[in-house]
């Protein structure tokens, strides 16, 4: 069975976030910009009491080294591209398996996680195929929380022209809604992250759903 297809630009994206790895664990950039999604998501696997997650897209393992020290699950993976982000996050926790393989070929088992959760990595993937990924690794009726930058209104799409779409593209709230629920997923929840910045610096928005 063929891999699914990446982004095409996937390995300038990939190479690229190696480099940037340091930058990335910055204190104040991970104050402001990913601690209050984390801060969300984290709460929300709490009360869903799943047991074995997977964060995708974890970057230098800041969440994935979270979730394992507050919540003690089972089992925590961090899945990254970036074998420069991964080394930083094998440094941050001895306890979570982490795993460099796109979001869209994991390699986990079928059916092998109560959670998938992912923040501000979403716009690198190959949408669709991802999220088949997601549910065919999930357990039914797993959590699936994902975090974006979900730009609105009618300039939405004009800042994001189609040349740089071989790199991101960051679907509006309808789309994600669209896109979650054709893989399989019922949408339980979407909201903007609550956050100590103007909602227009990062549009931020949490998308929640279950696996059908």
């Amino acid at each position: 069975m063929p891999a699914p297809t990446t982004r095409t630009l996937n390995d300038l994206v990939t190479e690229g976030w190696s480099r940037l790895a340091r930058l990335y664990n910055f204190p104040i950039m991970q104050r402001l910009a990913y601690q209050p999604p984390q801060d969300d998501i984290i709460a929300r696997l709490k009360l869903s009491g799943a047991q074995r997650i997977a964060d995708v897209g974890c970057g230098t393992g800041i969440m994935a080294a979270r979730i394992q020290r507050e919540l003690r699950p089972e089992v925590v993976y961090g899945c990254d591209a970036s074998p420069g982000m991964l080394q930083q996050a094998k440094s941050r926790s001895t306890h979570v398996h982490w795993i460099n393989r796109h979001a869209e070929n994991l390699g986990l088992p079928d059916n092998s996680v109560d959670a998938v959760v992912s923040t501000h990595a979403f716009h690198f993937f190959d949408h669709a195929p991802a999220l088949a990924e997601f549910h065919r690794i999930l357990t039914p009726g797993g959590l699936l929380a994902i975090v974006l930058n979900n730009p609105t209104g009618k300039f939405a799409k004009a800042l994001q022209p189609q040349a740089v779409r071989g790199l991101a593209y960051f679907p509006t709230p309808a789309e994600m809604r669209t896109l979650i629920t054709a893989a399989g997923f019922t949408i339980t929840a979407q909201h903007p992250v609550h956050r100590p910045l103007p909602p227009a610096l990062i549009p931020d928005i949490l998308t929640v759903a279950r696996r059908n």
